[in-house]
């Protein structure tokens, strides 16, 4: 159709911190960017930094754990611009409680949003870039998927739980989706947004005392990498996992 972006990408999470960070990122690199989030003001600010780059912008605002309005979304994006190339799935909530404090519903949220969520938008455009001309999803995880809560962790058990069944979800659709779209995943170390920022004041030190280059994170150090895993030519890789955490937990 006339008009339609070259290349096109659906950020989840988008209204702040890793998300809006990727989505700039996308946005300067030419792509055309849909912001999925349920911060509705905050997710229409990022939409204004991404059109003042010059690219078409969409907003999605909703909760990811919801099927419907997910596959509603990601019909209206294909409709809007006939095509996604790029799934980064981002959106998340943190959880500090353990498991003696934790409740049911609080459990039920964590999964809902952490891990259903990215099943739900993969759902909803997998399918057009297989009958496409392919595509790429990005996974966000988390280091603690595979080392557990740390002590200086925003968050406990059930989080670990969901990003760990993240990689279960990245590797199994990297086989099943190949060989037309690669699926990949980051797992972020200490990264400082505003949500974590106040929570590491009192233990900066023994934080950047522990991570070899010797600073937090930034969201833009992911961004980055998103941006690496959404245009790298020749892409050779699939079903990998990118561990972005300044050298904390090299192995």
């Amino acid at each position: 159709m006339p008009g339609q972006p070259e290349r096109t990408a659906i950020v989840t999470g988008a209204a702040r911190g890793i998300g809006r960070a990727t989505a700039l990122a996308l946005a300067k690199r030419g792509y055309a960017v849909a912001l999925a989030d349920r911060l509705v003001a905050e997710v229409e600010t990022t939409a204004a930094e991404v059109a003042a780059l010059g690219v078409a912008v969409l907003t999605l605002p909703g909760n990811v754990a919801d099927y419907s309005a997910t596959q509603t979304y990601g019909r209206n994006v294909l409709n809007a611009w006939g095509h996604v190339d790029v799934l980064v799935n981002n959106a998340g909530i943190s959880q500090p409680k353990g498991l003696v404090e934790i409740n049911e519903a609080e459990w039920d949220e964590v999964i809902a949003i952490n891990l259903k969520g990215q099943f739900n938008w993969c759902k909803a455009v997998a399918p057009s870039m297989l009958s496409s001309n392919g595509g790429r999803i990005i996974n966000i995880s988390s280091v603690s998927a595979n080392t557990g809560a740390g002590s200086s962790a925003v968050s406990r058990f059930a989080y670990c739980a969901a990003k760990a069944g993240v990689l279960g979800l990245t590797r199994g659709l990297a086989k099943e989706l190949a060989p037309k779209v690669m699926v990949n995943a980051i797992c972020p170390g200490v990264i400082e947004t505003a949500l974590t920022a106040k929570l590491f004041t009192h233990n900066r030190d023994a934080i950047l005392g522990s991570i070899p280059l010797a600073r937090l994170g930034q969201p833009e150090d992911v961004a980055e990498v998103v941006v690496f895993l959404a245009t790298v030519l020749p892409m050779f890789l699939t079903g990998e996992v990118i561990d972005v955490d300044g050298g904390q937990w090299v192995n």
